[in-house]
């Protein structure tokens, strides 16, 4: 090979090992929020502050509740009329609660984004959305189905996954202060358990935080969150950051941020 060819090559070579890699991309994250029983209004702030805070995230948030703002449970989400209504996000955070929709072809266009691989996260009552529509799909995408839970109380929450990247940093065991433990009445088979608490009307426990796979499409869950104290704490934001990061393919095995997906925020 000639000299002058020989070092062109050489050149193009230290200036590829020398670029900087290409600014990841903050990930579109969609929170759709809104419904029965839950103080949205501040919730969503407490969840678009707290991730952006911890992940290269940046929030879109789509929050209806009935007819003239009344917590209504059969309110449609109008995004969900279209059918390419998850269509430019990487992300659905779902922290909603229409239980009393019935509509099963609606329902289940709200599912059919997540089995063609928009991943999702599933907060609290987002489990017992959709829960009066004759379909399992909504509850096949969650990973479980549950159709109530006991009353409000503290909650002893135990790591089953210590080795799981969503569940690294997460104690052994958390307490959870006045919170909804919502009983687990099926696991689908993609269900993977990474937490527990104790049922004291079934004697026996439920799971609280998991994983799932749908179709093409990867989820996180939590039943955790009915109050706004839960939402804050920050071992709860850090679950909900981590949860979410995996879902989108962007969580370490150290349970840390890939690189460029750090939070941006000084």
């Amino acid at each position: 090979m000639r000299p002058l060819l020989v070092s062109l090559l050489s050149a193009v070579c230290l200036f590829a090992l020398a670029a900087p890699a290409p600014e990841a991309k903050p990930l579109k994250v969609l929170m759709v929020t809104g419904g029965c029983c839950h103080d949205y209004e501040n919730q969503k702030l407490i969840l678009a502050e707290g991730i952006s805070a911890r992940a290269n995230v940046e929030f879109t948030v789509v929050h209806e509740e009935g007819p003239g703002g009344k917590k209504d449970k059969t309110h449609r989400i109008s995004i969900y009329e279209k059918d390419n209504w998850a269509e430019g996000y990487d992300v659905i955070l779902h922290n909603e609660c229409f239980g009393g929709v019935e509509d099963v072809a609606f329902v289940e266009r709200i599912a059919k984004a997540h089995f063609n691989g928009v991943p999702a996260v599933m907060l609290h009552c987002s489990t017992h959305s959709y829960r009066m529509a004759k379909t399992d799909e909504w509850r096949k995408c969650i990973g479980q189905t549950s159709m109530s839970h006991e009353k409000n109380r503290d909650l002893k929450v135990k790591n089953i996954a210590e080795g799981h990247p969503v569940m690294k940093g997460f104690p052994k065991e958390w307490l959870d202060a006045k919170d909804e433990l919502y009983k687990n009445e099926k696991l689908w088979e993609n269900f993977v358990p990474l937490a527990k608490a104790y049922g004291e009307d079934t004697k026996m426990d439920h799971n609280v935080i998991w994983v799932n796979r749908y179709g093409e499409g990867k989820v996180f869950g939590t039943t955790l969150g009915h109050n706004n104290s839960t939402m804050e704490d920050p071992v709860y934001l850090d679950l909900v950051t981590r949860g979410l990061l995996w879902a989108c393919g962007k969580l370490g095995e150290d349970g840390k941020p890939l690189p460029g997906y750090e939070s941006k925020q000084k």
